[in-house]
């Protein structure tokens, strides 16, 4: 018998699947706005969005953007519970990881000598529950939507200490944008230089303001 390879028959697709991912995009565009960090500590797991209102030379386009109304996330981002990544989350369990992710923002906002956490705010859906396994897809649908400046141009604000004799890499294109980070100014490859990185974000809001 012949082993015959016909594509179709591995595909799958899914009308309701594809409804659900839009209802949840619809559910996060409609949670309230939030300082960064909130100001209660909160329990829960999910997908969050952070939002520019200052008025860095860097991300004028943000202002404009959000003063009326935040359009626009800067960042997405995402929080899983715990033993989600190797496929054994605990039933039942409460985490705050969401929280938790937000107030290491704060950190990073904090330690970069051209940012201000006053100029930020945020919004945030938990996903607990069988909606959990939805928290990877629902990120990666918003960002394919939003196109956030620091998810696809800037990258690197979302990492973390390397930690000790890991420092080989680079520092990324977000700590070279906005120095500040200890651990950063440890990493010893080679980076962008800040013109470099600067055109970057000129180019970006250069391509958004076309496709406008």
């Amino acid at each position: 018998m012949k082993n015959i390879f016909e594509r179709s028959k591995h595909v799958f697709h899914s009308d309701a699947f594809a409804e659900i991912i839009k209802d949840t995009i619809r559910f996060f565009n409609g949670t309230p706005i939030q300082y960064l960090p909130p100001r209660e500590s909160f329990l829960g797991t999910g997908v969050y969005a952070l939002y520019y209102i200052g008025k860095s030379k860097y991300y004028q386009s943000l202002y404009d953007q959000n003063r009326t109304g935040y359009n626009q996330p800067i960042y997405i981002g995402k929080a899983v519970p715990h033993g989600w990544r190797q496929g054994r989350k605990l039933q039942g369990e409460q985490s705050n990881e969401l929280y938790t992710r937000l107030c290491e923002h704060q950190h990073s906002i904090e330690a970069a000598k051209n940012l201000r956490l006053q100029d930020f705010m945020c919004r945030f859906m938990i996903l607990e529950g069988a909606e959990a396994d939805l928290i990877g897809t629902v990120e990666a649908a918003l960002i394919r939507s939003y196109h956030p400046i620091w998810n696809s141009c800037i990258d690197g604000f979302g990492n973390h200490d390397p930690g000790g004799g890991r420092y080989n890499q680079a520092r990324s294109d977000w700590d070279v944008l906005h120095k500040g980070r200890v651990w950063a100014d440890k990493c010893m490859g080679k980076p962008l230089t800040l013109k470099a990185v600067e055109e970057k974000v000129r180019l970006y809001f250069e391509k958004d303001n076309d496709n406008g």
